[in-house]
């Protein structure tokens, strides 16, 4: 008898044997609440798809990215989840880091759609576009310039056609001379303009809408403290006159005053704060 054949055999009788024990043992019922929704580790994914961790993320991709967002919004911790197995599965994954910078980072979810596309500035060593993004996001939301502009240069060398304006950001971010809210801004609309996706595009409408509101309050901060002193509160915009009334933010996350900057509020999820 061949050898793989009793293998196979062997293998079976080893599955019957554990079946059977199986079915033998008291079964305990206990009710539990699902707080949230299922995300499939990233092994069983690639065991699921017969070892290929490819074919694993570009389904997977596909899944949440047609089950992660619906008319009532973002399902951001569920997007947060996927989105890292999608990664651990296959960290050049496009649309992953795309769907990661556009719904997370710019949805409140700042670190966790930063550390999506932190694996893919690694992994797609002739890619331009994740340390655009990802260097946009360190000096946007961390304030981080000279990492940005560390960032930009590895983009800068590349890109074979943007590379003298990725330099460009580089120098001025080192030399803070430029106004990134109005950069992130253009930057945004015109990934929101690119997009093909009519569900995509209003979701990052939704979050031209929410830096706009940034900018407003920004300027108007910009204009109250030559006459009133340190701004301490955002309703004191309103108060002195300079705005009809505080911006609404689409994503109902709202703006916050810290450290004397207007900043846009982040998302908190719970259970994610804590891990590194």
């Amino acid at each position: 008898m061949r050898p793989a054949l009793l293998l196979a055999l062997a293998g079976f009788a080893l599955f019957a044997t554990l079946a059977a024990w199986r079915a033998q043992q008291p079964v305990v019922l206990t009710p539990q609440f699902v707080a949230d929704r299922v995300v499939i580790p990233a092994p069983l994914l690639v065991a699921l798809h017969g070892g290929d961790r490819f074919l694993a993320a570009d389904l997977e991709t596909m899944r949440l990215a047609a089950t992660g967002m619906d008319d009532r919004g973002v399902d951001t911790g569920y997007l947060v989840r996927a989105q890292r197995e999608v990664a651990r599965l296959n960290a050049c994954h496009e649309d992953n880091y795309y769907l990661a910078n556009g719904l997370l980072t710019w949805g409140g979810a700042v670190e966790q759609g930063n550390e999506v596309l932190r694996a893919a500035v690694e992994c797609r060593f002739w890619d331009e576009f994740p340390p655009f993004f990802y260097g946009i996001n360190l000096s946007f939301f961390q304030r981080d310039n000279e990492e940005a502009a560390r960032v930009l240069e590895i983009g800068a060398q590349r890109s074979t056609q943007n590379a003298a304006a990725m330099l460009k950001l580089a120098v001025m971010l080192r030399a803070e001379q430029f106004a990134d809210e109005r950069l992130a801004l253009n930057y945004l609309i015109q990934q929101r303009d690119s997009s093909t996706d009519p569900k995509l595009k209003d979701m990052l409408d939704k979050r031209v809408i929410r830096l706009q509101g940034l900018i407003g309050l920004r300027e108007a901060q910009r204009r109250f403290e030559p006459a009133h002193g340190p701004l301490a509160s955002l309703e004191q915009l309103v108060e002195a006159g300079i705005i009809e009334a505080l911006p609404t933010d689409p994503l109902r996350l709202g703006y916050e005053l810290r450290d004397g900057h207007i900043e846009l509020k982040k998302l908190k999820i719970a259970g994610l704060e804590e891990q590194p």
